[in-house]
């Protein structure tokens, strides 16, 4: 043995000189050629084939490589790359291509490493790592060196090759050939093991790992899951393999991996097939399917969701983990704080989960779970009714009726109304019994989707086709062969004529009975309202007070708009006193939330309208003139939209070098901006007995905010804007802590407002100190508030108060 060995050592030395130094072809084709020989030799691959190739990396870019025109010596060249060990020479050509320059050289090195790509040499590598149980001597080091070239090939060659690299490299093109290759190393296990020899999968598993936790999971499992789905669903010899595949991966790659692979199998059925019991044996893998996957995670669709639980409740021990899951969704779905400080979309999330979970459960399981779910279907239905957002609150409606369905079989069970939407559809589909099986096994009968003629039962029970024209019963009786009256000029008859005068109004809507009487003068009552101004006046303030608390006892067609488009009229018909009675009303006792509501749009819609310039002519609120139902008023968009509008464009003006102040121009309403304002603001912090702004009732205090902000912006250029923005600072500052978002909304709007319209220099001495502490305050909602639209007008904000201190702060030019 030792005397073979010292005689491939002097016989490859004798070659490598050759290759370094000659200039003969014949010698170097001969050298070559004895290189290639040795290509089968243990000893050679073992000891020498690493020196070989370096020695042929030098010599490609000298003399003889070049001069020469002997394809025989390039496709030796070649060969000797190719046919040698996998991993060394996917080594090697890596860390030539790193650090060679632009040169033939380069280019030949990036050729042989597409031919080694396109020749399967990764399968080849993959499987040397795994025929024979594992047994190839590496240190630790090469391993993980190797490991990591394999998974970030595409990056090590665009980083240096940039534009030059070709298709193979580029991710769309590599994972997929890895993802084909530990497929194909994967298949020669299963045959190994069924011919009784021993096979190891750990280095394919970290491969694995290493390229799902750089961030390629999905690009290797689109290939991977639907095969391994399909190839496990007829072998359980690859039901183990698979198995033990995704039992070796890393830890740390474990929860990479799980997603990956989860997000692109068709069912729970399919998971359940691929992982076992996985989730029981791996206290990582168990973490990330219980825990993190749903209730930290909120990003992945439904479809993920009943894969992971459906997994869950396919076996006896996983089912254990099933309820422990139930249990801790309970305990975030019915959490109160968790509904105040969590997106609207991760609620949805824990929500589908919820159902999901239950729907799965058995009837044993839901008697022993019931203390549990009942807890959490009282806490959470409550604490989500609280809320001012409205999505929430019919989501607490929802799943609310779900659990109750499901818990409460004697009948009395929780019922609301609520608009149905998608939301909802989806969130209902849940309970029904759900399917773990893959949902390529079960694919929609065409048949069964069309819809049966009807049909009737014949005299002697039979089942008969009901066609027309074939003698039905309804024939019997047809009254065809009668002339039927003209009606298409018929008109209905009114009984009441409407009203022509403002007082016949009042009288009618205060003492009236008759539900057609009440109707035409509501729909006149706008017009009437405005074209006489004088009789309007003498009445305004009785009027708007039976306006306020005017029901709708007939259920009258658009009785909300019309009430309110009459108490907006005798707002701007007669500003003071009506304005000064919706002020004092709004903090006075026994109103309900509604009213005070109402009182709040009134106020805005009439400031609306009255800041239209005085040259225009009337054309009403068209923007914001639709009531918003008492389940709608947390959707302020008609509000926002104006001062949207109006910061896009000074956003926009600012990138451009310059802006201009709004053009001030004569109104209504900036002489009276004072009576709409301030009067909100002085009994804010005073609890009545049936009304607590600061305590519980979010929903008035956000849509107070809202309507301070937009009177604020609409008396821009007004005496009185200064004196009204530093008034609503004070009391933004109060309240920007809020835990409910839509107050939190509704102080982000007001702060945005009052830097649109607040005169610069006013506006800076009035936070003198504060600066500091208002942009960090700003900067902090922008980063880290939970809701979307707080984050979006922080940054707003930010941005129109950069620009108010870069106007204030600007050093003139001096003139020479």
């Amino acid at each position: 043995m030792g005397s073979a060995g010292t005689e491939v050592r002097l016989q490859v030395g004798s070659c490598l000189r050759t290759l370094s130094s000659s200039r003969d072809s014949g010698e170097i084709v001969h050298a070559l050629r004895t290189l290639t020989h040795y290509l089968e030799d243990g000893e050679f691959t073992r000891k020498h084939y690493t020196r070989a190739l370096q020695v042929l990396v030098s010599a490609q870019s000298s003399h003889w490589f070049n001069r020469s025109r002997d394809d025989e010596i390039k496709r030796l060249w070649d060969e000797i790359f190719l046919r040698g060990p996998p991993d060394q020479t996917l080594q090697l050509l890596l860390d030539t291509i790193s650090s060679t320059g632009e040169s033939a050289g380069l280019e030949r090195c990036v050729s042989v490493l597409e031919k080694f790509l396109s020749a399967a040499r990764l399968q080849v590598l993959l499987w040397s790592r795994c025929d024979g149980g594992g047994s190839y001597s590496d240190t630790p080091q090469l391993r993980e060196t190797i490991i990591g070239h394999l998974a970030a090939l595409p990056s090590i060659t665009s980083n240096h090759l940039h534009t030059n690299t070709p298709d193979a490299f580029l991710p769309q093109q590599y994972y997929p050939l890895l993802a084909t290759s530990i497929l194909d190393t994967l298949e020669k296990t299963c045959h190994a093991l069924r011919a009784g020899q021993d096979c190891s999968l750990g280095f394919v598993a970290q491969v694995l790992g290493k390229v799902c936790i750089q961030g390629h999971s999905s690009q290797m499992f689109e290939i991977l899951a639907p095969r391994l789905s399909s190839l496990t669903r007829v072998d359980p010899l690859w039901q183990r393999v698979t198995q033990r595949l995704l039992e070796n991966v890393p830890e740390r790659c474990t929860e990479c991996v799980i997603t990956g692979l989860i997000r692109c199998l068709s069912g729970a059925a399919a998971a359940s097939r691929l992982m076992g019991n996985l989730v029981v044996t791996n206290k990582k893998a168990q973490f990330v399917l219980t825990h993190k996957l749903l209730l930290q995670q909120y990003q992945h669709p439904t479809q993920l969701l009943k894969s992971v639980l459906g997994y869950l409740a396919l076996d006896s021990e996983r089912r254990m983990l099933l309820k422990q899951v139930l249990r801790s969704v309970c305990q975030v779905w019915c959490n109160s704080s968790a509904v105040k400080h969590t997106s609207v979309e991760q609620q949805l999330y824990v929500s589908k989960a919820l159902l999901l979970c239950v729907a799965l459960l058995s009837d044993s399981e839901i008697q022993e779970l019931r203390q549990e779910m009942l807890q959490c279907m009282l806490g959470g239905v409550q604490c989500r009714l609280d809320s001012n957002i409205v999505r929430i609150r019919r989501m607490g409606m929802v799943v609310g009726e779900c659990l109750s369905h499901k818990l409460d079989t004697s009948g009395s069970q929780l019922k609301f109304q609520y608009e149905p939407d998608e939301e909802v559809r989806e969130l209902k589909s849940l309970m029904e019994a759900p399917s773990v099986e893959d949902d390529e096994e079960h694919q929609p009968d065409v048949s069964s989707s069309l819809q049966p003629e009807p049909r009737v039962q014949g005299s002697a029970g039979q089942s008969v086709t009901s066609e027309p024209g074939h003698g039905s019963d309804s024939e019997l009786d047809s009254d065809d062969d009668l002339t039927p009256y003209d009606m298409s000029a018929d008109q209905e008859k009114k009984k009441s004529a409407p009203p022509r005068y403002v007082r016949d109004c009042l009288e009618a809507l205060m003492s009236s009975d008759d539900a057609d009487r009440v109707e035409l003068t509501l729909q006149v009552l706008d017009s009437l309202l405005r074209k006489n101004v004088k009789a309007t006046q003498e009445v305004s303030v009785q009027f708007s007070k039976v306006l306020l608390h005017l029901e709708d006892r007939y259920n009258t067609p658009r009785f909300h708009t019309l009430r309110q488009n009459a108490m907006v009229a005798l707002t701007v018909t007669d500003i003071k006193p009506v304005v000064d009675y919706w002020t004092t009303e709004f903090y006075s006792l026994n109103y309900s939330l509604r009213q005070r509501l109402d009182i709040l749009e009134v106020l805005a819609l009439s400031a609306q309208e009255l800041s239209e310039p005085i040259g225009n002519k009337h054309a009403g609120a068209q923007p914001i003139t639709a009531v918003t139902s008492l389940e709608q008023c947390a959707d302020i968009t008609h509000w926002r939209q104006i001062v949207e509008k109006r910061i896009q464009s000074k956003t926009r003006r600012i990138s451009k070098g310059g802006t201009q102040p709004a053009k001030a121009v004569p109104n209504r309403y900036a002489p009276v901006a004072g009576f709409f304002f301030f009067p909100l603001l002085r009994n804010y912090d005073r609890p009545q007995v049936t009304f607590d702004l600061m305590g519980g009732d979010h929903l008035v205090l956000g849509r107070l905010l809202h309507t301070l902000g937009l009177l604020m912006h609409l008396a821009i250029n007004a005496p009185v804007a200064s004196q009204m923005g530093r008034a609503l600072l004070d009391f933004v500052w109060v309240v920007r802590f809020h835990t409910d978002q839509m107050v939190r909304r509704g102080v982000m709007f007001a702060v945005c407002s009052v830097f649109l319209s607040m005169p610069g220099e006013n506006l800076l001495a009035e936070l003198g100190d504060d600066l500091m502490e208002t942009r960090a305050w700003l900067a902090d909602v922008a980063e880290n508030d939970c809701d979307a639209d707080c984050r979006s007008l922080a940054v707003q904000s930010l941005i129109l108060l950069d620009k108010n201190l870069k106007s204030q702060l600007q050093i003139p030019d001096v003139e020479s």
